[in-house]
């Protein structure tokens, strides 16, 4: 089984709030593609640092991750993002990884856009079961 990549955009949810009330032109609004790993092992959205400078979001809090390695670090969390794969949004926060590592898409922001993963063709895909949008177990 290989590494399974996909397209994510990122957004400062500020700036698209003053878009919206006019308070901001809507290309000013600060947003980023990238590929991301979709990664079902992680909890939730990793991000390098430089992507958190470039859409200028803050750092709110640190918490205690453990790595794939076994390591526990310490890691600055960022608020105020929108996070969109495959035309599906939600808000939220991302952990900062290093500059130069790699996105990774965690099973939180899968499983709130009822996100699948297939292996078997290196792809994600809006659930089947739902293809008009995100559908969500409460």
């Amino acid at each position: 089984m290989g590494l399974v990549m996909t397209k994510i955009k990122l957004s400062n949810a500020l700036d698209l709030h003053d878009a919206s009330q006019g308070r901001l032109a809507p290309d000013s609004v600060r947003s980023v593609e990238i590929e991301a790993l979709a990664d079902t092992g992680a909890i939730g959205l990793c991000i390098p640092e430089e992507i958190a400078e470039s859409l200028g979001v803050r750092v709110f809090t640190h918490r205690p991750a453990r790595t794939a390695d076994g390591r526990t670090i310490e890691v600055p969390v960022v608020g105020g993002l929108e996070i969109e794969v495959l035309g599906r949004a939600m808000g939220g926060d991302a952990m900062v990884l290093p500059r130069g590592t790699q996105a990774l898409l965690g099973a939180i922001q899968l499983e709130s856009l009822d996100l699948v993963v297939v292996p078997k063709t290196g792809e994600v895909i809006g659930n089947p079961a739902h293809p008009d949008g995100p559908i969500v177990r409460i």
